[in-house]
């Protein structure tokens, strides 16, 4: 026994061995199939869905209003970019693409003996295995550890099985990050150079091709010397590998690094700003930030794009007489509604957007109405059966207890004693101030159920409430508003509500919003809507809007 002890304890020593051996890997075994168990699965087409615009267009469907994106994305198909783009991406981020099946095992080691080494760093992620992190592991891209690495190669291994190598370049190429917040060769290929990834040259294209390493540092606009240098590196390696010749290879290096950087539209507006502003907050409002701004719609708006040139045209006109004035402070705004649909035409929100994103157009406090809202006194009456033949007392110098202080014409007019249809034509503020005081006339509250039925209503805290001096237009309101209230004295007294989105089409073609056939609300009698407008047009041919007759006299 004692002679066979010592082969023994060779033979036991092996065994147990072999059984931590195998025990070891059996426990690696059960953590590396706890680690893949539950991956995303690489076929499922949400998980490389890519990041789409949501494009808004003028009521005649191709006058591009705005673009809005979370990430700055043009995918492309494999006949949209050129070879220089196809072959240097490989040739500078995984030369043996074509040849490894996921996971490039040869690199690994490569780049581990290079490393330990103290050559300079090299990491051994596939074209690949990039692509997985940045799309299917996305959630995990900033975890180092070990398990994303397997759970990483897993899912790399499982692509290369269901797609070709092609296929995965090019989901690569639209989905990488080219800095400046463009996604996608495309995308980088437009914002750099203003041209398609098609037409990039070989310098163009390995300068974009060097970005990915760094989106940061390698970003031609902040960092052109970082960017040339990367660039050269690619045009090396592309040399290396066989892609371009010596000759292109020089030439390429010698080229200056020339930007030719799109401006991009702030907050992706490029037309109408304070229009289109206002409708996104309409999409907002009606739908999640997701939708419109990673959801790809197609959104089609009311604004007529020669109705909205007119409309620019006259507030210039009007800041330059201003500004002949001394009043060059001064901002006006303005809204086009067609009263028989609702939908804006055309707005003016302010002087310069640039300047102020205050939208007075459409702003909750806009400004103080002014004699405007005496039509909804004249509409008040009108229905309670008060004839616009009435006559009232318009002498200057009203004083009354419901009034702060006293009423009095413009220019301090005397006007005597005038019919309510002529005290509208020349806005006398004394006959509407006793009209709305006589026990007999209209009633501070009817007046403001009036304008609450025409769509101009507010808080308290803009001026809304029951008091005489509302008739002269002591309340805050905008001409959002107000056009669309005088647009029911227009079609017999239907109210449109005021639409700025004609349609809302999502990107499988499923209409989310449909605003091409809204009945309105009939707010008035068509006697009342009728003899409103008849007597308002008086204030046109024989009142105080003589700048209109002269603009409208031949």
């Amino acid at each position: 026994m004692r002679t066979h002890a010592p082969a023994w304890g060779v033979l036991v020593a092996a065994f147990s061995l072999v059984l931590v051996v195998g025990l070891g890997a059996f426990g690696v075994g059960r953590i590396v199939d706890a680690w893949v168990g539950e991956l995303p699965s690489v076929h499922d087409p949400n998980a490389f869905a890519y990041s789409a615009k949501t494009r808004i267009y003028a009521n005649d469907r191709t006058t591009l209003l705005a673009e809005f994106y979370l990430q700055d994305q043009e995918p492309i198909e494999k006949d949209q970019v050129g070879d220089y783009v196809l072959k240097g991406t490989v040739a500078t981020e995984d030369t043996r693409f074509y040849e490894h099946e996921g996971v490039d095992y040869y690199g690994i080691g490569r780049a581990l003996v290079n490393n330990l080494n103290g050559g300079s760093l090299e990491g051994a992620s596939t074209i690949t295995q990039q692509l997985v992190r940045n799309t299917l592991l996305s959630s995990e891209a900033n975890d180092i550890s070990f398990r994303r690495k397997v759970r990483e190669a897993e899912l790399a291994i499982e692509m290369e099985q269901a797609y070709s190598k092609d296929d995965i370049l090019l989901m690569y190429l639209n989905t990488i990050n080219y800095g400046s917040g463009c996604y996608g060769i495309e995308a980088a290929a437009q914002h750099y150079f203003s041209k398609s990834a098609i037409d990039l040259t070989l310098a163009e294209a390995a300068t974009l091709v060097g970005i990915p390493q760094s989106p940061t540092y390698n970003n031609p606009e902040d960092y052109p010397e970082n960017c040339t240098k990367r660039r050269n590196v690619v045009l090396d390696r592309m040399l290396t590998h066989g892609t371009i010749t010596q000759e292109e290879h020089d030439s390429a290096v010698e080229e200056e690094l020339l930007l030719n950087v799109e401006v991009r539209a702030e907050d992706g507006i490029y037309e109408y700003p304070y229009f289109t502003s206002y409708v996104r907050q309409q999409l907002l409002d009606q739908l999640s930030f997701e939708e419109v701004f990673n959801g790809g719609l197609t959104i089609y708006t009311t604004i007529d794009p020669t109705l909205q040139g007119y409309a620019e045209e006259a507030a210039a006109e009007v800041y330059d007489d201003m500004a002949r004035t001394g009043d060059s402070d001064v901002s006006l705004s303005m809204t086009c509604i067609d009263p028989n649909t609702g939908y804006v035409l055309a707005m003016i929100g302010g002087r310069d957007w640039s300047d102020s994103q205050f939208n007075l157009a459409t702003s909750a406090t806009g400004r103080q109405a002014g004699s405007s809202f005496k039509a909804f006194t004249l509409a008040a009456a009108i229905e309670q059966g008060i004839s616009p033949k009435t006559v009232i007392d318009c002498s200057t110098g009203f004083v009354n207890a419901a009034w702060s202080k006293p009423v009095t014409n413009y220019a301090g007019a005397n006007y005597g004693y005038l019919s309510i249809e002529r005290m509208t034509w020349v806005s006398a503020n004394t006959g509407f101030a006793r009209l709305v005081t006589d026990p007999d006339g209209v009633t501070p509250q009817s007046l403001l159920d009036m304008a609450a039925r025409l769509g101009v209503a507010g808080d308290t805290k803009y001026g809304y409430g029951a008091y005489p001096a509302l008739t002269l237009g002591a309340a805050q309101t905008n001409t959002l508003r107000m056009a669309s209230a005088y647009g029911a004295f227009a079609t017999g007294g239907i109210r449109h509500a005021d639409t700025c989105i004609t349609q809302v089409i999502a990107q499988d073609g499923t209409t989310l919003i449909d605003n091409t056939e809204v009945p309105g609300e009939q707010v008035l009698s068509p006697e009342v809507a009728g003899e409103v407008t008849r007597v308002l047009q008086g204030v046109v041919t024989q009142g105080t809007g003589f700048r209109v007759r002269e603009a409208l006299s031949p």
